[in-house]
């Protein structure tokens, strides 16, 4: 297996395909990231620097990987854990601070995050089968969405300036994928440590499942980090980017990215444009979309769409019959009766499928399985329906919401 550094250049230079390095995959590596640093490859990374008072952590682990994430790292380390700072409070990225401190050298660790944290804590805990829901769609898992969270000990506002042992950090708060994010930068080591602000994918900030994303501010971040000429990004997920040509190259790339869609959805909402019609002629620069760490491997540009358009429109479409809409079930049940029944739209739908549009089949058969829910034949072909659609997507998101609803009929 090819090293951190290794497989990072491999995926600049296309040697390697991001897809056969999925950055959501856990590797439980620990390299020398810069002098005096130790990243962590797992599901959210953790990365490590020391200090003569003992090492502050950039993010601590997974409610699910905290474990075997700080085993990996203690190959590398035994340094006591001194603070720990958290990009965001996201449950990937948060959990294990006790950990560290059980350990034989272990202390109270000084845990600092951005002021909205707790407030995140307090919305997870109100809606925890919510949020176990969307994790069992979007990863096919049935861990338990945590209940108890361990509480900050300092909140920044905006910026703070940490010294540690004769280290400075400097961290800076951003609106991006969280409204609680901090990244963080490390003068000494030329390491910019973005958090999820950069994971090897297009950008989480569509995601059709959580609360409100801000892609403009964190273009805006993205080009703060750049403006650094850091030498080493440490992301949230997916392997480290060496070399500060290619740290530039990928942080001005995202920021890109971003501002392009951005600045296209803007424009057509300044025009009267329903979503429908944004939907149909935002186009994601295909140069950029082309690069590794800009796959719509995870979230994808469709998605962001929408999701730039709730920021500034609101949840209306700009349909006027979608604003108090009828039932589903009605509707279904009175399109069924127009067609000639739901096998009717269930054969168009299999029709369909077969000739490769699987959008227009899904709708179809969501027809005819609201308006015959009790039709075994009908969740059949409804399961066979997004099963296909879920193989056909690059997307996590997309591919889980869609095996999810296979699963459903099934």
């Amino acid at each position: 297996m090819p090293s951190l550094r290794e497989l990072s250049d491999e995926l600049l230079s296309g040697t390697a395909s991001i897809d056969r390095a999925q950055p959501m995959a856990p590797r439980f590596v620990a390299e020398a990231l810069a002098p005096g640093s130790v990243f962590v490859s797992s599901f959210a990374n953790v990365t490590a620097f020391a200090t003569d008072a003992g090492l502050v952590l950039i993010d601590t682990g997974s409610f699910v990987l905290a474990e075997p994430t700080r085993v990996v790292l203690r190959k590398l380390t035994t340094d006591p854990v001194h603070t720990a700072v958290w990009t965001h409070g996201h449950v990937d990225h948060c959990f294990g601070v006790e950990l560290y401190e059980r350990e034989p050298t272990g202390r109270p660790i000084h845990v600092i995050a951005h002021e909205a944290v707790p407030r995140r804590f307090e919305r997870y805990a109100l809606t925890r089968g919510w949020n176990h829901a969307i994790n069992r769609r979007q990863f096919q898992t049935g861990a338990e969405f945590p209940h108890t969270f361990r509480a900050p000990d300092e909140l920044v506002v905006d910026r703070r300036s940490l010294d540690v042992g004769g280290r400075r950090f400097e961290l800076s708060h951003a609106l991006g994928e969280t409204d609680d994010h901090l990244w963080v930068w490390v003068p000494d080591a030329g390491v910019v440590c973005a958090g999820d602000l950069f994971i090897w994918a297009s950008p989480n900030c569509g995601n059709p499942q959580k609360v409100q994303r801000f892609p403009r501010e964190w273009a805006a971040a993205l080009r703060a980090m750049d403006a650094l000429g850091g030498e080493v990004l440490a992301p949230g997920h997916g392997v480290p980017i060496w070399g500060a040509a290619a740290v530039h190259r990928a942080l001005d790339d995202t920021a890109s990215f971003l501002e392009s869609l951005v600045d296209q959805v803007i424009t057509l909402m300044n025009r009267g444009a329903r979503l429908d019609q944004i939907l149909a002629e935002v186009v994601a620069p295909p140069e950029l979309l082309a690069r590794p760490y800009l796959s719509p491997i995870y979230d994808e540009p469709e998605f962001i769409v929408r999701n730039l358009y709730r920021l500034y429109g609101g949840w209306w479409d700009g349909n006027p019959a979608h604003l108090k809409p009828a039932r589903e079930v009605a509707l279904a049940q009175e399109l069924a009766a127009l067609a000639g029944g739901a096998g009717v739209l269930a054969a168009r739908a299999e029709q369909l499928a077969a000739a490769g549009d699987l959008a227009l089949a899904s709708h179809l058969v969501e027809l005819a399985a609201t308006a015959l829910p009790s039709d075994r034949v009908i969740a059949a072909l409804r399961a066979k329906i997004y099963t296909e659609r879920a193989a056909a997507e690059r997307s996590l998101m997309a591919r889980g919401v869609f095996t999810a609803a296979a699963s459903d009929s099934r």
